[in-house]
């Protein structure tokens, strides 16, 4: 041992830490104690989560169920009128024929519902918490570390917690999709609020507008380009948390790549992660755009 620490004593070539059993029975007691919560709560648990399993269910089994041609339109009307753009729309038809064609399409209607499902909750909470982030410096200065914990803690981790509560199944592949994805948007929500030009709020002050009417009238609507982004960035990061899901039980095309990578499939591992990439490309492709013509509207308003 000396030799190999400059002939330094032992004290100093090991980091002074807590024995072993000392560890064991810390680690034992604090994973006993969370197992023992879970089950005294299993009940609540589980009805708190019914409504999120009957929400998901019933709209994969109508993305899977429905005609693919009546899908095919639908999302390219929501395309065109996201993006209104004809290249953007031609380019989507042929990312969604290549799925098709494959015979990826209810793989990839299964993994459409769960980022769609996890997107919204993301939205629903993210939003208000982005908001008392920006009307608050006390608590952005709260919630900032614990967003950036969440952003770079390995995704793999958010699974542990989540199964031991919540079991395996498409519900805790959602609720860690989310859990994962939510970041961005809360960021974004409070940068998009706080970067409103002070000039309009004084004004929106000199007509007598109270908090709710400013936060409504006027910094939701001037900070929606800049939210749309957080909107964007949530869905690129639940869709790049789908492959990681499928661990727990999440079907689609993160069941597909996982089940390629433990059997050396490289051809089907290659056709779901580009199946995944063209989901991704419309999604990106049709927000950015969206958001661009929010911008051009707000400025145009402003003006």
């Amino acid at each position: 041992m000396a030799s190999s620490c400059w002939g330094l004593p032992e004290l100093m070539c090991e980091f002074p830490s807590l024995p072993n059993s000392t560890l064991r029975h810390m680690r034992m007691g604090i994973d006993d104690g969370f197992r023992g919560i879970v089950r005294a709560y299993s009940d609540q648990i589980d009805a708190a989560t019914r409504p999120l399993q009957w929400f998901l269910n019933t709209l994969e089994h109508a993305f899977v169920d429905t005609p693919w041609f009546v899908i095919f339109a639908l999302i390219l009307v929501v395309v065109w009128f996201a993006s209104r753009n004809v290249k953007i729309v031609i380019g989507s038809s042929l990312g969604l024929a290549f799925i098709g064609i494959f015979g990826l399409w209810e793989d990839t209607m299964t993994t459409l519902a769960m980022v769609t499902v996890a997107t919204l909750i993301a939205i629903i909470l993210g939003l208000p918490i982005g908001i008392l982030m920006a009307r608050s410096d006390r608590m952005q200065k709260i919630l900032t570390p614990v967003l950036d914990v969440m952003q770079t803690m390995p995704s793999f981790v958010y699974l542990i917690p989540v199964v031991v509560i919540f079991g395996i199944g498409k519900v805790p592949g959602v609720i860690a999709v989310v859990i994962y994805a939510i970041p961005p948007m809360i960021r974004l929500t409070n940068l998009g609020i706080r970067l409103v030009d002070k000039e309009v709020i004084e004004a929106a002050d000199a007509f007598g507008a109270n908090p709710r009417q400013k936060l409504w009238g006027v910094q939701l609507p001037l900070s929606l380009p800049t939210i749309m982004a957080g909107v964007n960035q949530t869905i690129m990061m639940a869709l790049a948390m789908v492959v990681v899901a499928s661990m727990v039980g999440v079907g689609g095309l993160g069941k597909n790549v996982l089940q390629a990578i433990n059997n050396q499939f490289f051809t089907i591992g290659f056709l779901n992660g580009f199946a995944l990439v063209a989901i991704a490309i419309i999604f990106d492709r049709a927000s950015q755009a969206f958001g661009k013509r929010l911008q051009k509207h707000s400025e145009a308003g402003h003006d």
